[in-house]
């Protein structure tokens, strides 16, 4: 069993997110990773060609983009995203918002493809 609190998160600077991998030692059949992101314009949509993706949002408001339909989310939400689907979550203006994302793959950067899609 693992705990991981707050204060031990390592959150790596990404474009337009920041994101933590709390369960990298353990996982081994999936990963996941929590994600916060502040609204600094658009976002590049990207996909996962090998696994779906279940999002929850733990904190903030916005619109989950995805395969070009807007989907308006808020805390307590959960989104299914398909395999291969181009996505991104997109945070109302002043807003932040924090993501709990699953993919029952084991290494991400295996999965994950960016797309030239722009989404504002």
């Amino acid at each position: 069993m693992s705990v991981i609190g707050e204060p031990e998160l390592d959150f790596v600077e990404l474009p337009g997110r920041r994101s933590a991998n709390p369960l990298e030692a353990v996982l081994s059949e999936a990963s996941l990773r929590i994600v916060e992101l502040e609204r600094t314009g658009g976002r590049t949509a990207h996909r996962h060609p090998f696994s779906e993706e279940i999002v929850y949002v733990a904190a903030g408001t916005g619109e989950a983009w995805i395969d070009g339909e807007r989907h308006a989310v808020s805390e307590g939400d959960v989104v299914h995203i398909p395999a291969g689907a181009a996505h991104a979550t997109i945070p109302s203006d002043g807003e932040a918002m924090r993501l709990v994302c699953f993919f029952p793959h084991p290494h991400l950067p295996d999965n994950y493809e960016d797309t030239d899609i722009e989404v504002t």
